[in-house]
């Protein structure tokens, strides 16, 4: 028997078990790159529901438009992409179980996922979530396709000029190498630390906005400027790291923090550049945003969003109160 149809199906097998851990990259959070098809990770999501107990709040639900109150339920545009964000647990369709032969039918789950659903609950309303690529939803509020969009959202200036947030955490900008790549150090603190690099990121976020937008920084200092490659989906980043494709990657803090737990994912967190805050993304003038900041101040009151947190590992990022358009942080 020619071995060589054996050896080709064993790396076949060997790069499906390993998608789950490549799906683990940061662009589809508050600046992610969108839906990653393999946007799933190792292991189930945490068993824990803090969301079960939540019970609408007559007070928060009474600030939303009659028309919304007495048709019960909401579009949400939602970015899928990876953990702790939202991503496809092990075993959903849209994880690589199934491209491997098995899976169950799962819901997406994470952080974003979950105060979402603790929101409409507050709000005695139910939602209709649609997935959808991270760079399509903002453009999509205008039209009226969504009500509002999920997907780390980071609140910046230019951002602000079309479109009103209503924050729940915060989140913010990190870079990522692969293990055992030293040359920059433990940590990105200036832009110019990158010259003569590849960076890769996800398309439509902040992070190609910063990185698009500093680009003249290296020529300035006198050196060689840095490249950067955008990615469609999040699973192809890190592809693209692995592979010596790209030097770095540039995401969500809270997302490459999550990925560099990941033994096989081989990377090493470099920690925070720049925090933002994240929330929820509405159409300019959406008669929703004080219905939902109430939601999420009553959520934080009441320690239901203490312990979403707490489930998904992101307590480091909770905020105090809910804001409506906060000023980008500097």
């Amino acid at each position: 028997m020619n071995p060589r149809p054996i050896r080709t199906r064993l790396r076949i097998v060997a790069a499906i078990a390993l998608l789950p851990v490549l799906a683990l990259t940061a662009c589809g959070s508050g600046d992610t790159s969108g839906t990653a098809p393999g946007g799933a990770q190792a292991s189930p999501a945490p068993t824990d529901d803090p969301v079960a107990a939540v019970r609408k709040v007559d007070s928060a639900a009474a600030l939303l438009p009659a028309d919304v109150r007495e048709a019960g339920t909401l579009r949400v545009g939602s970015s899928v992409g990876f953990p702790p964000g939202a991503y496809y647990p092990w075993g959903s369709p849209r994880s690589s179980e199934v491209e491997s032969g098995g899976g169950q039918d799962k819901p997406p789950a994470g952080q974003d996922i979950d105060i979402a659903d603790a929101v409409a609950k507050v709000l005695g309303v139910k939602l209709e979530r649609q997935d959808a690529s991270f760079e399509t939803i903002l453009p999509a509020l205008g039209s009226g396709k969504y009500d509002f969009g999920t997907g780390n959202f980071g609140v910046t200036t230019e951002r602000l000029k079309t479109i009103d947030f209503v924050t729940y955490i915060n989140d913010g900008q990190g870079f990522a190498v692969k293990t055992g790549n030293t040359a920059l150090g433990n940590k990105v603190t200036d832009l110019t630390q990158l010259c003569g690099l590849t960076i890769g990121t996800g398309a439509g976020t902040t992070f190609e906005a910063t990185l698009t937008a500093q680009k003249g920084v290296c020529a300035k200092a006198g050196r060689k400027p840095y490249d950067v490659k955008v990615y469609s989906e999040n699973a192809a980043t890190l592809t693209a790291l692995q592979q010596g494709r790209i030097d770095v990657i540039m995401s969500t803090i809270n997302g490459l923090r999550h990925q560099a737990a990941q033994p096989a994912s081989q990377t090493t967190f470099l920690g925070e550049f720049h925090r933002l805050d994240v929330g929820f993304a509405f159409k300019k003038g959406s008669p929703l945003t004080k219905a939902f900041q109430a939601a999420v101040n009553e959520l934080i009151k009441d320690g239901t969003y203490a312990r979403i947190l707490k489930k998904w590992g992101t307590s480091a990022s909770a905020i105090d109160t809910s804001r409506i358009n906060p000023p980008e942080q500097t």
